[in-house]
């Protein structure tokens, strides 16, 4: 389990999993591990096809291919930074429950995911995917808040230098 050899970082290619793959890359260099880049396309659901004014499927594809072309250009990053990576898209109408599937099924050491901080009602309405994956991973699972991961090291240095004086 530890060290890692495979580390898995989910993207939805916001910021704060942007800053889960930095750390995630750091651990990865660090213990030698490979990095597995996952990201997760919602299944969109099937409209009635005279309400359909768009065709869902072929939107879900595009959705897939876009993941797919972006995730291949991290990883092209990351092994030109020297990291073994690979990446992998996955579709499904559970987010959280697709990231733990394709851990278990890569036999992942470790996941790196970020949350994005959201409280109140929205926590409750949408759920947290990094809660999910928390509570149900066969890993260990380094979460990472989105505050912390927003901020630059130089100004938490600086924001923790003032609390001590």
């Amino acid at each position: 389990m530890l060290p890692p050899k495979l580390i898995l970082s989910p993207l939805d290619f916001s910021d704060p999993s942007h800053e889960a793959l930095d750390t995630a890359a750091g651990l990865a260099s660090r213990f030698d591990a490979e990095l597995l880049l996952v990201h997760v396309v919602p299944m969109l659901p099937r409209l009635p096809s005279p309400a359909a004014i768009f065709n869902e499927a072929e939107f879900e594809q595009e959705l897939h291919k876009d993941g797919v072309t972006r995730l291949n250009e991290l990883t092209r990053k990351l092994i030109e930074k020297g990291l073994k990576a690979r990446s992998e898209v996955g579709t499904a109408n559970d987010v959280g429950m697709e990231i733990v599937r394709l851990a278990e099924h890569n036999n992942v050491d470790l996941v790196v995911i970020a949350t994005h901080g959201m409280t109140g009602w929205r926590r409750l309405a949408f759920g947290s995917v990094a809660e999910k994956v928390l509570r149900l991973a066969g890993c260990p699972v380094l979460l990472l808040r989105a505050e912390a991961a927003e901020k630059p090291a130089s100004s938490a240095a600086a924001s923790s230098a003032a609390v001590a004086r």
